[in-house]
């Protein structure tokens, strides 16, 4: 079974095309037209080893958030569709992920229940043409359309670039546990409730 997908959204505002595959090597080809956001989801294909493709075009003479949580959307329809019914599934991943003096808990739960709790001091910064703050917006729409429980806490750090990507990178690494298969659990639902 093949666990892959492809989303198109167009508004007034994106025109965002993704594809993925869940069981690949990490491959990305990304192209947002923000470079440090590029760079994070490059990252994140690399760590969660979902090979990704993205294009999106957004109206970034605004600014970059329109884009960035656009990307978050399309990114967990994405997911939510490879993930199919989540037959077979971990379902759950967690890890801490030290990036410099930054470091980073997440745990994730592929649920169902799309929602983000969010403890992570970024400085009020903008990376190139990133605004640091957008990490929370693309994490938000990313976990409300993929149907995922998030829970993202930074425990150390003062460089925002290291607290973003160490975020980033984590979320990445639970999630390839979460997604992954589960050799003991066959085709079983993850689940005493018989649905995700």
């Amino acid at each position: 079974m093949t666990r892959t997908a492809a989303i198109a959204r167009a508004t007034t505002e994106t025109d965002i095309e993704i594809s993925l595959d869940l069981d690949g090597v990490g491959a990305a080809d990304v192209e947002t037209g923000i470079g440090f956001f590029d760079h994070m989801l490059e990252a994140f294909a690399r760590h969660s080893l979902i090979d990704l493709t993205v294009r999106a075009q957004g109206d970034l003479h605004v600014d970059g958030h329109h884009t960035v949580e656009d990307t978050g959307i399309v990114l967990g329809q994405a997911i939510l569709r490879a993930l199919g019914d989540k037959r077979g599934v971990r379902r759950f991943g967690s890890l801490a992920l030290p990036m410099d003096e930054a470091l980073v808990l997440v745990a994730v739960d592929v649920s169902g229940r799309g929602q983000l709790h969010w403890d992570v001091a970024v400085p009020p910064v903008m990376i190139g043409a990133f605004d640091a703050s957008l990490a929370k917006e693309f994490f938000i729409a990313l976990v409300a359309n993929a149907g995922i429980t998030l829970h993202v806490r930074s425990l150390a750090g003062e460089n925002a670039h290291h607290v973003v990507e160490a975020s980033f990178k984590a979320v990445a690494r639970a999630l390839r546990q979460a997604v992954e298969a589960d050799p003991r659990m066959g085709d079983a639902l993850p689940s005493t409730k018989g649905s995700l």
